[in-house]
């Protein structure tokens, strides 16, 4: 019998770290920091910080659960682990939804800084995009990761932009004013989506060398570097430009940098913008396919959908069904209103990885766990307890209208698990 075709392991520490890094620097800064400027006042720099904490508290469970079990499905195979099949399958459809709705956000911004550019029409541009990277993708994961990296070097050199040309105005402004501390905490949970990317490190795994150590590490490096630059821009931001103006502001980062270099900041920023959105989907996608993958190759999800190239060795088919659904939702239009349902998703899917993570360390305490998460209150790990309970407290943050998308989705999810599962008890 032919031996099936798997995933190889390709990506170094110093790859995966810096795959993970491009895809939390994508989108989220170069588009929300104007709206959050505008609900947390001079005191964006603390919603950022707050955000990433938040972040900070799941990856800890993420960095424990994936040197556990270093595999493709990532959310989907540690919910599993800890509370069957089902439960799992419903997380990983999340993680799907989040996948699709955050990328086809992102290309249409692409789309439009674009069209700007060069002219075209910005949906037509948007469906290009996933054409090009799914073939990017499907050609090899390492040449994925090296794009991605050479693509974070551009994003990484805008935001050094911001920051200096912040550096004349530093003091003064009063950093701790706030139109209302209700702003703050809204502002936080609108910008989680600057930092979500970090959960791609884990999704790579089973393409990743030594993944039980290196996953771990990227993504404490991964978070700890990007919660630096975003207060630093977050800080900058607001001392060069008033934090009402920057709240109605399409293209915050380039009227800061305008401030500084006049006009030709518009289009020196929007190039910096077009490869950041390009980065933020070509990685996002990148992630979805594997977990994709790995809930077909566990039976979940059609078993067509686990197939591997022969020559590639990389999952052609989730990958081409990323671009295809993602392709279709390139009509949803409001990337404030787009970015928020995402989130609504991820505070829902970080709530059930650190209940998880919790779960197994009373059910399964005797696992080899290469990375274990430091503080416990007798068994009970205090990390993932703080995590689990932030990410409620964000996602009570959440408007009642981006609520009733979520809801929406969930109902939908909900009948595709019992149609997947129905002929089929829940398991391990």
């Amino acid at each position: 019998m032919e031996k099936r075709p798997e995933l190889k392991r390709e990506l170094s520490l110093v790859e995966i770290t810096l795959t993970g890094i491009g895809s939390i620097l994508g989108a989220g800064i170069y588009v929300l920091l104007g709206t959050a400027a505008g609900l947390a006042g001079n005191l964006v720099w603390f919603s950022f910080l707050f955000a990433g904490i938040t972040a900070a508290f799941s990856a800890f469970s993420y960095m424990e659960l994936s040197s556990m079990y270093p595999r493709a499905g990532a959310e989907y195979e540690f919910v599993k682990r800890a509370f069957g099949e089902r439960v799992g399958l419903f997380v990983g459809l999340l993680v799907v939804y989040f996948v699709i709705i955050t990328s086809s956000a992102v290309a249409i911004g692409f789309g439009r800084y674009f069209s700007n550019l060069f002219g075209g029409e910005s949906l037509i541009v948007a469906v290009g995009l996933f054409i090009v990277l799914s073939l990017i993708m499907v050609y090899g994961v390492k040449e994925s990761a090296r794009v991605a990296i050479l693509i974070t070097l551009i994003e990484f050199s805008g935001l050094l932009i911001v920051m200096y040309v912040g550096l004349p105005y530093l003091g003064t402004v009063n950093y701790l004013e706030a139109p209302d501390l209700a702003g703050v905490f809204e502002a936080s949970a609108l910008i989680i989506f600057a930092f979500l990317g970090f959960e791609d490190i884990v999704r790579l795994s089973q393409e990743t060398k030594d993944a039980e150590k290196a996953t771990p590490r990227a993504l404490l490096i991964a978070i700890s570097v990007t919660v630096f630059l975003y207060i630093c821009v977050a800080i900058s931001a607001v001392s060069v430009l008033d934090f009402q103006a920057l709240g109605v502001s399409e293209v915050p980062l380039a009227d800061v940098v305008a401030v500084a270099f006049g006009n030709d900041a518009f289009i020196l920023m929007s190039w910096i913008a077009m490869f950041s959105t390009m980065n933020t989907v070509l990685v996002v996608m990148l992630g979805g396919s594997r977990i994709v993958y790995g809930m077909a190759d566990s039976g979940s999800l059609p078993k067509f959908l686990s197939r591997v190239h022969p020559r590639f060795q990389t999952p052609w088919t989730a990958i081409f069904g990323i671009a295809l659904v993602s392709s279709i939702f390139v009509l949803i239009g409001d990337i404030i209103v787009v970015a928020n349902i995402a989130n609504f998703m991820i505070f829902l899917v970080f709530f059930m990885v650190n209940i998880s993570l919790i779960k197994l360390r009373y059910t399964d305490p005797g696992r080899k766990r290469p990375f274990k998460i430091p503080l416990s209150i007798g068994s009970l790990p205090l990390f993932p307890s703080l995590g689990a309970l932030s990410a409620v407290f964000l996602l009570s943050q959440i408007s009642l209208e981006v609520m009733a998308y979520g809801f929406f989705l969930i109902a939908i999810g909900l009948v595709i698990v019992l149609l997947r599962t129905r002929k089929k008890p829940s398991r391990v």
